[in-house]
């Protein structure tokens, strides 16, 4: 169907008017750019794409082409002629190609509340001029008043307060910060039903780990905790953690490993035989002499590099090397004799 207009105001598809309209109140104040300073280029969209769900749903015969053709009736393929909010297409489809003129996102808000930001901001949204100071309404009254009130939020006097993040920690293997993965969560949270009363909702949460996040990484669901009258659901976020590794440690984008090997082959040469995190099979041949700070370095077999995947840091060889406890006078006789310079 393309564009859930459903999905986008949260309501299901035998939703009433008044469903709508508590749906796109809610909403609206929500993501209202003036409210959203801070995150104004995606406050836009959202409040465009809300107002555009709350047009189209609201009218009966926009809705009912909606329903039966998606968001592709809206654009031109066959509704019926005469329906409200289309006209003929202009470029030459006939007479029964029809296309749906969205209308302004502000007057939409402007007709819903009677007044164009309860804000007091200067937004611009689709041509908006400067929105004027509001300290008090059109008609006299507190604007937040009339906001808070219509949306049933916070006591009269105050803006809905947000309730603070919920944090969690989400234990990921090396592995799955290596290749990346997908985890799903499954939450319980309290809701407002149709009536207003509060219901238990379980929903299952997707979250996409990218290959290559570190420690510390913060994926945040907005608004997903208990609705609460007055109160602005807390924001669920989830930190990822590193689970120990039994053969890596990571050290920022490097993964370090450190191999056992006795003096023999740390003196004569020796062979790293190393399975990566993808399952790879390295051979690592040194030719040098390893004493016990040396460090072999392969470019380019460390962990991906969040903001270039494709590039990897770099697999750092320790070893521990394991030195005889005892050596007879034979072995101390010829060691002597072969390392000492002629």
């Amino acid at each position: 169907m393309g564009v859930d207009y459903y999905k986008i105001l949260q309501v299901d598809r035998n939703a009433k008017d008044d469903d709508l309209k508590k749906a796109y109140r809610k909403l609206a104040m929500k993501w209202h750019p003036d409210k959203n300073p801070n995150n104004k280029n995606l406050a836009e969209a959202k409040f465009k794409q809300i107002s555009e769900a709350y047009d189209v749903l609201s009218d009966p015969q926009k809705r009912a082409v909606y329903d039966q053709y998606g968001e592709e009736g809206l654009k031109g393929q066959v509704p019926p002629p005469g329906a409200g909010g289309f006209s003929a297409s202009p470029d030459g489809g006939g007479p029964n190609m029809f296309r749906f003129n969205p209308r302004s996102a502000d007057d939409i808000f402007s007709e819903f509340f009677g007044f164009s930001s309860p804000f007091g901001g200067m937004g611009d949204m689709g041509g908006r001029g400067p929105g004027p100071s509001f300290g008090r309404g059109v008609f006299g009254d507190d604007i937040f008043a009339s906001f808070r009130n219509a949306s049933g939020d916070g006591p009269s006097g105050s803006v809905p307060r947000k309730a603070p993040a919920i944090e969690r920690t989400l234990p990921c293997s090396l592995e799955d910060l290596y290749k990346g993965t997908t985890k799903k969560m499954k939450i319980s949270r309290e809701v407002s039903d149709a009536t207003g009363r509060p219901t238990t909702t379980e929903e299952i949460l997707t979250i996409e780990i990218k290959p290559g996040w570190k420690k510390g990484t913060k994926i945040t669901f907005p608004e997903k905790g208990n609705e609460q009258r007055g109160v602005i659901p807390s924001d669920l976020v989830f930190i990822i953690d590193e689970k120990p590794h039994s053969v890596f440690k990571r050290d920022g984008n490097d993964l370090v490993v450190t191999q056992k090997l006795s003096l023999v082959e740390a003196l004569t040469g020796y062979i790293a035989q190393i399975t990566t995190l993808d399952g790879r099979n390295l051979t690592v041949p040194i030719n040098s002499v390893i004493s016990p700070c040396y460090e072999e370095v392969v470019k380019g077999e460390g962990m991906p590099i969040p903001k270039e995947p494709s590039k990897k840091g770099n697999l750092r060889i320790k070893f521990n090397i394991k030195f005889p406890s005892k050596l007879t006078s034979e072995q101390k006789t010829g060691i002597k004799r072969l390392l000492t310079s002629p």
